[in-house]
């Protein structure tokens, strides 16, 4: 048997994560949309518009999941949709489809760590805003550096306090659920108000889909993955219709978007509702305040992960400078990836530009589930041999209906906010120009995996 004594040693991921820290993750990621953002969609449609959109977005969600697990079940790799698109669809288009990942999760920190600065800006008036999120940045960027079991204990910590204090806004403002209040003026734009608030229904839910990019450092990804994933989107979905008629139905939707008549729309519609029960000023108000904090930060430091992810693996593969897709020697993460997204975290932050930021984020995980119901359904057709641990239900009615209520909400949001996707698109094109004519081509392992 051969000696391996003398061989170098070469850093990887580690392999440190089961199906409560993917719970974590897959929660955390996503948390923050329901303390802000979402109620902004309120403005376009109503409750009703709202409602009928986000109805939609979780059917996509729940059968979008399952088909996307099969995906990461099979190709455990932290390319995500990069991985499976180059598969499926060869190496040109897995580039696009990566790039829309990359965009979805460099883009969304920069928005929460804006609501993150503005909330300690509170507390902290002689700091500027900007100066705290880029504090975030940095802290959270050194902690992801660190080690991967560290971040997602964190994340596992802070989104259990998160969900607590979710469940306990819940419990306080239901008793003062009013049906009418949900029926009032609760279509003010008809169907196109519908359309227009698709980018914030989606918000409740934007991020999940990163727990496949941490596939290649869990523990028996094969079982692990699917567990992870199935419970973290239970709980967002319970979590998503308790926070909407809990908020909604104490005072109408109009006083959680808008905390008095003419003012701009707000973006903390849960401290709007608890005010219209306890007021501003008890200790359920200030606690509810103080620990919703905890999943703005959930969300940033979860999607700071997932990006790093999705960017090494775009740097291991050749698609940028390979110094991205390089792990660093003594604590196996990908540092100079997550330095990467930082910078590029930080510059976003800097235009101030948040709404901006999120619609942007928001076509890329629309193009993100496009690619990965596409991948889904070819891999079916060209590799019918591939081991499968986990394989889509009701096939191929999951993936076709995903795929349908995607491309429809592209659509919508296209025509709604054409010069957002014309900004997305201007990125994906720019990328993919630099990647033809600087970029080498290379033989990445995920294109001839057998």
């Amino acid at each position: 048997m051969p000696s391996t004594a003398n061989k170098a040693y070469t850093p990887s991921l580690k392999k440190t994560l089961g199906p409560v820290m993917l719970w974590g993750l897959g929660v955390g990621y996503v948390i923050s949309g329901m303390y802000f953002g979402w109620n902004l969609g309120l403005a376009e449609g109503g409750t009703l518009g709202l409602g009928i959109a986000t109805g939609f977005i979780i059917l996509l969600y729940i059968t979008f999941t399952f088909s996307y697990t099969e995906l990461a079940c099979a190709i455990p790799r932290a390319g995500g949709v990069f991985d499976y698109a180059c598969r499926a669809l060869g190496r040109q288009w897995g580039f696009i489809a990566g790039m829309a990942q990359v965009i979805e999760f460099v883009f969304a920190p920069p928005a929460i760590a804006a609501a993150i600065g503005a909330y300690f800006h509170i507390f902290f008036p002689q700091v500027p805003v900007p100066v705290i999120a880029v504090t975030a940045y940095i802290l959270f960027t050194a902690l992801n550096i660190y080690g991967v079991k560290a971040a997602a204990t964190f994340e596992l910590v802070i989104t259990g306090f998160a969900v607590f204090e979710l469940l306990l806004f819940c419990g306080i403002t239901l008793p003062h659920f009013e049906w009418k209040n949900i029926t009032v003026n609760a279509f003010p734009n008809g169907w196109n108000g519908v359309w227009a608030a698709v980018p914030f229904a989606l918000w409740f839910f934007l991020g999940l889909e990163g727990v496949a990019n941490v596939a290649e450092e869990t523990i028996q990804p094969q079982r692990n993955v699917l567990r992870g994933f199935g419970a973290a989107l239970l709980t967002l979905v319970i979590l998503c219709v308790l926070v909407f008629f809990s908020a909604t139905g104490v005072g109408g939707w109009e006083k959680i978007v808008f905390p008095s008549p003419g003012a701009p729309a707000s973006d903390s519609p849960l401290p709007l509702a608890m005010a219209q029960v306890t007021g501003s000023s008890g200790w359920l108000y200030h606690l509810l305040i103080t620990i919703g904090l905890m999943g703005l930060v959930a969300s940033f430091h979860g999607l700071i992960l997932a990006a790093s992810r999705a960017s090494y693996e775009f740097g291991r593969a050749g698609c940028i400078p390979q110094v991205f897709g390089k792990i660093h020697p003594r604590f196996n993460t990908p540092a100079n990836a997550l330095v990467l997204n930082m910078l590029i975290g930080i510059a976003a932050l800097c235009t101030g530009k948040t709404g901006d930021i999120i619609t942007i984020a928001c076509f890329g995980a629309i193009s993100l589930y496009i690619f990965g119901m596409i991948s889904v359904l070819l891999l079916r057709k060209k590799e019918p041999q591939l081991h499968r641990p986990f394989k889509t239900p009701v096939y191929p009615y999951f993936p076709i209906v995903a795929l349908t209520i995607a491309v429809g909400a592209l659509a919508a949001m296209i025509a709604q906010y054409y010069i957002h996707f014309a900004l997305f698109m201007g990125i994906v094109v720019l990328a993919y120009i630099w990647y033809s004519i600087f970029t080498k081509k290379q033989t990445h392992a995920t294109t001839n995996q057998a």
